[in-house]
């Protein structure tokens, strides 16, 4: 494993610092914030993803959020990720989607993809996140994913449905860089000890 990420799309109590401090407690891997709003900043962490919603058109997720959260973020003095969000359809609305009122990328359109990963990099953005959602019924397509690696250069992640270390594999052989993992490891606690077989 080789990070954690911690936070949420909608939360009904901010249990991030308590959570980040019992992770902190019984595991020596990174834990980066990947929040859902700059209530979920927390000055445990190592780390924090700055997230720009560059898939959507809502201002607030685009830039609003960010202008709230910089100056506590400056002041943690956590470390800052410059990363492009990208959602993609997972075959469900997700929580993301619905609190952020944006319309998913199609899970198998290369050439949006692209183009989108693209104006993020050149924007300057270090990392580039594909998330299909918490529970997604249907991950991003490869092809999606071999084109997104392939014209641009920033540290790629992939999420969303990850249910098999096959298909787990088929993302890093796609190009992925790192491929987050959450719901099956919420349903099957021992799906970890599988993957590290």
């Amino acid at each position: 494993m080789d990070l954690i990420l911690l936070g949420s799309s909608a939360l009904i109590e901010n249990t991030v610092e308590s959570v980040c401090k019992k992770l902190k407690s019984v595991v020596d891997t990174p834990i980066v914030l990947f929040p859902g709003s700059e209530l979920q900043i927390c000055t445990e962490a190592d780390a924090i993803l700055f997230l720009s919603l560059i898939s959507g058109r809502n201002p607030e997720y685009l830039i609003g959020k960010q202008v709230l959260s910089a100056p506590l973020i400056q002041q943690s003095r956590l470390e800052t990720i410059p990363t492009g969000y990208m959602l993609f359809d997972g075959g469900h609305i997700t929580a993301a989607q619905y609190v952020t009122q944006s319309i998913p990328l199609p899970h198998n359109k290369p050439d949006l993809a692209v183009a989108t990963a693209l104006a993020g990099t050149m924007m300057g953005m270090s990392c580039i996140y594909m998330d299909a959602g918490s529970g997604a019924k249907q991950r991003i397509d490869l092809s999606v994913v071999q084109a997104v690696k392939s014209h641009v250069n920033p540290f790629l992640m992939v999420g969303g449905g990850f249910k098999s270390p096959e298909a787990i594999q088929n993302a890093w052989d796609a190009g992925a860089d790192m491929v987050i993992i959450g719901t099956i490891v919420e349903e099957n606690p021992g799906f970890l000890d599988e993957l590290f077989k």
